[in-house]
């Protein structure tokens, strides 16, 4: 069975009041290894990298497979709410009384929600629904 193309998103404010910092070995090479690499140049924060505007920003996790070439089932995404809507950019979006995360495709007369599965309909939001673009998506965090 084909899963619901709307979920409940279960969204958490961030949490900068503490640094998150983790060692920072620089550039890694894709390429061949470098034996002068092999020591951590510094630390880094992740709060200060991933979240730019903290008092907008919130983290949802992954919920079904509609965005799966974008997000996986269980991935973690930050949304940042003072970030403008754009075409082609990922937002969460509330869509007649629930959450969806979908890439928006904006154009003159419409707007249309585009699930990364081709798989799942396009949506198409007109004037009969109850539509707000809730934020939109700037990093996801993916286990390996």
């Amino acid at each position: 069975m084909k899963e619901k193309i709307f979920r409940q998103l279960e969204i958490y404010p961030a949490d900068t009041s503490k640094m998150l910092e983790i060692p920072f070995v620089g550039n890694i090479k894709a390429g061949f290894p470098s034996p002068a690499d092999d020591f951590v140049a510094a630390s880094i924060d992740l709060n200060n990298i991933l979240i730019k505007n903290p008092e907008a920003t919130f983290f949802a996790r992954a919920n079904g497979t509609s965005m799966e070439s974008d997000l996986s089932d269980g991935d973690l995404f930050i949304i940042d709410k003072s970030l403008p809507p754009a075409d082609g950019k990922m937002a969460v979006c509330f869509v007649d009384g629930e959450f969806t995360v979908k890439r928006i495709k904006i154009e003159k007369t419409r707007c249309m929600l585009i699930p990364s599965n081709a798989d799942f309909p396009v949506i198409e939001v007109n004037e009969n629904n109850n539509f707000m673009i809730w934020g939109i998506v700037t990093y996801a965090i993916r286990k390996m």
